[in-house]
C-alpha cells in the first residue's frame, strides 16, 4: 500500500501547516550516511512499485469509455474517497488512470509505463531518477493531480521562470479536465497575483520565488504564528495577518531537477534585505578597492581559486595597517579593515564579467551559475555587490541590511511531503538521503537509449581547442546534422559565436543576454544543419525535437567545450541528444587551459599532463582527462563541504534566535 500522506508529520499550526523542525543528531547523521539511500530496501520493493502499471491499465478499460463530464464527476468522487481512506493502491491507480486519460484527450499524450512508475515514486516521497527526455514534466502530473484531488495543496518547483511558465501552461489542460485549478508564480507577479496563484490546487513556481515568498510570510507573521492567535485575528481584526500572507503552508512539493535545487543551489542562503544608504560607506568601499590594488599576490594575500576565497597573509595585514594609519576612524578596526579589503580582492579577482554577472544599462545583473540565467533584482551581500559596481564603473547602489534568511536545506525539510525527479541523482544520492531523507530510485527508460559517446579530445591551449570545435562543427554542418555547442560562460559563448561568424557559419546563440529568444531558438535547434551555441541555459529541461530527416542522419550532436563545477551539469548538457530513443551523439573537446584546472594542485596535474602529451603517447591524453576530472571531483567535494557548513551555521543561528522565539 502506498504511504498515507494524510498521516504525515504534524503541522505547526492550522493556517500554515509545515513539518515541525527537528535537529538531526550527529549519530543519526552518521547512520544515514552509512545506510546511504537504502538501495537494498527499495530494490526489494521495486516489484511492488511496478504493480501500479497493471492496476492503472485495469481501471483504464472503464475510464476511457467515460465522457468528459463523467470523468470530472469520477475525479470528484475519487478525491473524497482518498480523503477518507488515504492513498491506497486501488484509489491511486484510479486517479492515475483518470489523469492518464485526461492527458490523452487534452494533450494527445498518454503516460508510458515508466512514467506511471515515476509518478508512484513521487507519491511515496522519493526522488525518481529518469533519463533526460523521458517526460518528467508529464510524470509530475500523476502525483500532483492525485494529491490535489485528495485536497492537498501541491507545489511543483522548477529551476527558472521559463520552465515554470512553460510547464504550467502545457500541463494546465490536464488538471482542468479533472476540475482542478492551476497557478503559476514567476518573478514579475504582483503580491495580489501571487496570493491568488497560491490559492490554486496546484502551483507551478521557481525555487527562489517560493522561498522568498515564504520568508515574506514569516516577516508578516513575525513570532506570533500560533493557530489560536491567527483565528482570533481572523474573527475580530479588520486587517488580520492571515489574509496578508501568500502561502497556505508547506504541504506537498515535487522538485523538478532535484539535484540542481536541493544540492547545487544549496551552497548559499537566501536573504531578504532592505536598502540602507550611507555615503560614508560608499567612500569606504572606494578606498578598499584602492587598497586592494596596492597589495601583491603571494606576499600580501593568497588567491585560493578552488575555494573561491582570498586569504590575507600576516604580511598583508601589517601592510594594510601601515597604509590606513591616516585614513580615518572607519579604518581603525583590524577585523573590519581586513574583511572589506578581502572582499575588494574577491570582487577584483574571483568575480568575472560575462561569467558571474552582466553589466546592463549601467547595472550589475547576477548570472545564476547553475542555470546560466540572469537573476533580476538580486544582489550580493556584505558590500560585495557595491565593490563590483566600483570595479565596473557603475553607479553605486545602496548597501542592503538583511531582514530574513533561510537555507534551501532548512526550507525544503519543512514540507510535510517532499519528492523530486531528475536525470542525474545517483552521484548525490547519499547527500539527498542524509540531508533530506529522500531515497533515490532509477526508472527504466521507455525505449532503449540511443546516445553515442565519442572519445574526449584534449588540447594544450584554448585556441587549439576552439579550432578543433570549429572544424568539427563545419564537418557536421556539411552532413546536415544539427549541432549544439555548450559553453560554461557568456563570454565563451560570444567568443565561439565570433569564430563561427568569421568562418561563415550561420548559427543561433543562447545565453543570459539573449534569453528572451529562448523558446524560438530551442524550437529550431534540432532542424537540419542548425548550429546552436548555448551556455548551461540549455542544460536542464530543454527538449530539442529533431526535424524531418535528421534522425536518419544521426540526430543531434552535442559538443561540450568546458567542464562545469559538477559532472552532473555536463551530463545534463549531453542529455539534450538521444532523447526518447532518438539517435544522437556527444563529445567533449577540452583544453588544459580549462578554468577547473585553476588551483594549485590542479595546476600540477596540468603540468604533468602537458609533459606527457608532448611525448605523443596515448598516456598523455589520458593524463589530461584524469587531470580535468580530478579537478572537477575536488571542486565537488569542496562544494559538498560548503553545504554541510551552511547547514551547521543555519542550525546555530536557529539556536541563538530561539531565545527570542524566532528561527529566521
Amino acid at each position: 500500500m502506498l504511504s498515507d500522506l494524510l498521516s504525515c508529520a504534524p503541522a505547526t499550526h492550522d493556517f500554515r501547516p509545515e513539518r515541525k523542525e527537528r535537529r538531526i543528531s550527529a549519530i543519526e547523521s552518521k547512520v544515514r550516511i552509512m545506510t546511504g539511500d537504502l538501495k537494498r530496501h527499495w530494490r526489494s520493493r521495486s516489484g511492488r512499485i511496478k504493480d501500479i502499471v497493471p492496476l492503472v491499465k485495469r481501471h483504464a478499460v472503464i475510464i476511457e469509455k467515460m465522457s468528459d463530464k463523467e470523468m470530472r464527476e469520477e475525479a470528484r468522487k475519487l478525491g473524497l474517497e482518498m480523503r477518507r481512506k488515504g492513498f491506497h493502491d486501488e484509489l491511486v491507480a484510479g486517479s492515475f488512470s483518470l489523469i492518464r486519460e485526461a492527458a490523452g484527450r487534452t494533450l494527445g499524450m498518454s503516460h508510458f509505463d515508466c512514467q506511471l512508475i515515476g509518478g508512484a515514486l513521487l507519491l511515496k516521497g522519493m526522488v525518481a531518477e529518469m533519463e533526460t527526455g523521458e517526460g518528467k514534466t508529464l510524470t509530475a502530473t500523476l502525483a500532483a493531480g492525485t494529491a490535489a484531488l485528495a485536497g492537498v495543496p501541491v507545489h511543483v518547483i522548477s529551476v527558472n521562470d521559463y520552465l515554470t511558465a512553460r510547464d504550467a501552461g502545457w500541463m494546465g489542460p490536464v488538471y482542468e479536465a479533472l476540475g482542478l485549478t492551476v497557478g503559476c508564480v514567476t518573478h514579475d507577479l504582483s503580491q495580489e497575483e501571487r496570493r491568488s496563484a497560491y490559492q490554486s490546487n496546484i502551483v507551478y513556481c521557481t525555487n527562489k520565488e517560493i522561498v522568498f515568498d515564504y520568508l515574506r510570510d514569516r516577516m508578516t507573521l513575525k513570532d506570533r504564528q500560533d493557530a489560536l492567535r491567527l483565528q482570533a485575528e481572523y474573527l475580530y481584526a479588520g486587517n488580520n495577518r492571515s489574509q496578508r500572507v501568500l502561502l497556505r503552508g508547506l504541504h506537498f512539493a515535487i522538485v523538478d531537477e532535484a539535484d540542481s535545487i536541493l544540492i547545487d543551489e544549496a551552497r548559499t542562503p537566501l536573504l531578504i534585505s532592505r536598502a540602507v544608504s550611507v555615503k560614508e560607506e560608499h567612500q569606504f568601499m572606494k578606498q578598499a578597492m584602492e587598497l586592494a590594488d596596492a597589495l601583491h599576490e603571494g606576499s600580501d594575500y593568497r588567491n585560493k581559486h578552488h575555494l573561491r576565497t582570498i586569504e590575507i597573509t600576516d604580511s598583508g595585514k601589517d601592510r594594510l595597517r601601515e597604509l590606513t594609519k591616516a585614513m580615518g576612524p572607519l579604518w581603525t578596526g583590524s577585523v573590519r579593515r581586513q574583511e572589506i579589503v578581502r572582499l575588494a580582492l574577491t570582487a577584483r579577482l574571483l568575480f568575472r564579467r560575462d561569467e558571474h554577472y552582466l553589466v546592463q544599462d549601467g547595472k550589475i545583473q547576477i548570472i545564476d551559475e547553475f542555470t546560466g540565467r540572469v537573476m533580476p533584482d538580486r544582489s550580493w551581500e556584505q558590500g560585495l555587490h557595491q565593490l563590483i559596481e566600483i570595479k565596473e564603473g557603475c553607479e553605486l547602489s545602496s548597501q542592503n541590511r538583511t531582514l530574513a534568511r533561510i537555507s534551501y536545506q532548512k526550507f525544503f525539510r519543512r514540507y510535510l511531503h517532499l519528492s523530486g525527479m531528475t536525470g542525474t541523482a545517483r552521484e548525490v544520492s547519499g547527500e539527498l538521503w542524509s540531508v533530506y531523507g529522500l531515497p533515490v530510485m532509477r526508472v527504466q527508460t521507455n525505449r532503449p537509449v540511443n546516445r553515442r559517446r565519442c572519445p574526449d579530445q584534449i588540447f594544450f591551449t584554448a585556441d587549439s581547442r576552439w579550432k578543433a570545435v570549429l572544424d568539427c562543427v563545419r564537418k557536421l554542418n556539411q552532413s546536415g546534422r544539427p549541432v549544439l555547442v555548450g559553453t560554461r560562460t557568456v563570454s565563451a559563448s560570444e567568443h565561439v559565436s565570433h569564430l563561427f561568424r568569421e568562418a561563415g557559419l550561420e548559427h543561433d546563440i543562447l545565453n543570459a543576454k539573449l534569453e528572451q529568444d529562448e523558446a524560438a531558438i530551442v524550437a529550431r535547434a534540432g532542424e537540419n544543419s542548425r548550429i546552436t551555441i548555448a551556455t548551461n541555459m540549455a542544460g536542464r529541461g530543454t527538449d530539442i525535437k529533431l526535424g524531418a530527416g535528421v534522425a536518419e542522419l544521426g540526430g543531434l550532436h552535442v559538443i561540450l567545450t568546458e567542464r562545469h563545477e559538477a559532472g552532473r551539469i555536463d551530463r545534463q548538457l549531453a542529455g539534450r541528444c538521444g532523447r526518447q530513443g532518438d539517435p544522437g551523439s556527444y563529445e567533449a573537446i577540452l583544453s588544459l587551459d580549462d578554468p577547473v584546472l585553476g588551483d594549485g594542485r590542479a595546476r600540477l596535474s596540468r603540468w604533468l599532463a602537458r609533459r606527457l602529451m608532448k611525448t605523443g603517447f596515448f598516456i598523455g591524453k589520458r593524463a589530461g582527462k584524469f587531470a580535468i576530472r580530478r579537478a572537477q571531483k575536488k571542486i565537488e567535494r569542496v562544494h559538498a563541504g560548503m553545504r554541510k557548513e551552511l547547514l551547521k551555521q543555519d542550525e546555530q543561528v536557529g539556536d541563538i534566535l530561539s531565545f527570542s522565539g524566532r528561527s529566521e
